[in-house]
């Protein structure tokens, strides 16, 4: 059962835009940046960009076009894609995770907008996020005031909760202040934690045999391109060993997970867009402070509880803005 939504459809209607519009040469070009494959109109990312781009009045075909590079998870191929946008001539590059960002705060002098990428103050991307300064913007991590409440999530799904395996790239210093802030937020709740980092696909097998050494309480997954790629893997262990799992966005729950906590993906993209917009209009990114989301999701999903014999308290069941079952 759906508690709230948040999603909807670009007024209610299709809209075809003639083909006559379409044959026109867009006005704007905005490069997109990923890690993983280049990013579509219909993904959870690339649908709300283009719906709140289109509700500016930029509209993807008609007076905008995308330049999509994705390194499909090769690292070393984004400084080669961020010269290929420039080459391009885009007038603004939205960077999807902490590597992508770097590569475009380094390789070119294009504004940017940073979406996902981890504390931009603790990573050195920017230096403040009031004066971002350089040519990068964006949409600030929040795991310092989340990492706690997942943390409680779990602790109240599972009373005897004593240690947490953590899942993260270990390769992505984003994802890796995600983790130093689920350790800090750790000790407060008297929980340890079992820092499982990896960084190629090989490297689950390893944090996987770890475990099954010294089972832990729980896992948290920490959600970059390298770990949503394997979530299968790992949705798979924490069945097979009756493991209690929490994960930082909800379409994961949808696709397995037993429950989330985080931002909610629409507002933070269409934040991500609205930079997006401010820039094509003619702001600075050192005009533009880094964005905060203010909107967040407890999703859960019933079939995967039962999956694991664990009975979800009335309490925690009535707290739930999403339950699937």
């Amino acid at each position: 059962m759906r508690r709230r939504r948040f999603l909807s459809v670009l007024g209610g209607v299709v809209v075809v835009w003639p083909l006559a519009a379409f044959a026109q040469n867009p006005a704007k070009v905005v490069g997109l940046l990923s890690v993983g494959p280049p990013i579509a109109d219909n993904s959870r990312q690339g649908t709300p960009l283009v719906r709140r781009l289109a509700e500016h009045g930029y509209v993807l075909g008609r007076n905008l076009a995308f330049e999509r590079r994705g390194a499909e998870g090769r690292i070393d191929h984004l400084p080669q894609l961020v010269t290929e946008l420039v080459a391009s001539k885009v007038d603004v590059i939205v960077a999807f995770g902490y590597l992508p960002a770097l590569a475009a705060k380094e390789g070119s002098t294009l504004p940017a907008v940073a979406i996902n990428a981890g504390d931009p103050v603790s990573t050195g991307l920017v230096e403040s996020l009031a004066r971002p300064r350089g040519n990068l913007t964006g949409i600030s991590d929040v795991s310092v005031e989340v990492t706690p409440k997942r943390l409680e999530l779990l602790k109240e799904i599972a009373p005897k909760l004593q240690r947490v395996a953590v899942l993260w790239n270990a390769n992505d210093p984003g994802m890796t202040s995600r983790y130093r802030a689920l350790e800090a937020g750790a000790k407060v709740l008297g929980v340890s934690v079992e820092p499982l980092g990896v960084r190629e696909p090989d490297d689950f097998d390893q944090a996987f045999e770890t475990m099954n050494r010294d089972m832990p309480d729980a896992i948290l997954m920490v959600s970059d391109s390298l770990t949503t790629l394997n979530r299968k893997r790992v949705f798979e262990f924490a069945t097979l060993h009756r493991l209690p799992a929490i994960y930082e966005y909800d379409y994961l729950v949808r696709d397995g997970g037993l429950m989330s906590y985080g931002p909610e993906d629409e507002e933070s993209f269409m934040l991500a867009a609205d930079l997006v917009v401010r820039i094509l209009k003619g702001a600075k990114p050192t005009e533009l402070p880094f964005e905060q989301p203010t909107l967040f999701r407890f999703v859960l999903n019933l079939k995967t509880a039962k999956s694991i014999g664990l009975t979800i308290p009335p309490s925690i069941l009535a707290r739930a803005d999403e339950v699937i079952e």
